[in-house]
């Protein structure tokens, strides 16, 4: 696979916020974009093949809990597993940081996403009503992110990815 996972830059704000506006109904605006990545609780990551951005993801750290606060993958390129790779970085950054739990929101409807997150760990534990443009948001958690059975479930995602590339 020659995608690589590295530190968004300001740069890859035009392509991100783009991006971000082909995927979702309520997209962030490039202002949000350059504000979060000034913050220093916040970690953003770029995925790029070819020297192009093709997905994104982002994280706010708190104390002990980490939040996604953002993952996305160009639709053209989505089924060779970039969503996997952008969330094994957003977990190493939340360990790294030393974060013991992770949490996120996904659209109800979002039946992928949701997989995806499964395979992390995240199981749902509440629903925020219309916390996106008429629709529910369900709140998933992945917790003791920091333990050895879960590591143990990164590296055979790893594995797993780097199998398929």
């Amino acid at each position: 696979m020659s995608i690589a996972i590295r530190p968004m830059k300001r740069g890859d704000i035009p392509t991100v916020a783009a991006l971000e506006a082909e995927i979702y109904d309520q997209p962030w605006s490039p202002r949000v974009f350059f504000d979060e990545l000034s913050l220093e609780s916040r970690t953003y990551l770029a995925a790029v093949e070819d020297g192009s951005v093709v997905g994104y993801g982002g994280l706010l750290r708190v104390d002990t809990d980490a939040h996604i606060t953002t993952i996305a993958v160009a639709p053209e390129v989505r089924g060779r597993r970039i969503g996997n790779l952008l969330m094994l970085a957003l977990v190493d950054a939340a360990l790294a940081s030393g974060a013991q739990h992770l949490t996120l929101e996904v659209r109800v409807s979002n039946d992928a996403a949701q997989r995806l997150y499964e395979r992390f760990g995240f199981t749902p534990v509440g629903r925020r009503k219309n916390y996106y443009k008429n629709e529910d948001a369900l709140v998933m958690w992945a917790t003791d992110i920091d333990t050895p059975e879960y590591a143990a479930l990164m590296r055979d995602i790893r594995s797993a990815t780097e199998e398929a590339a």
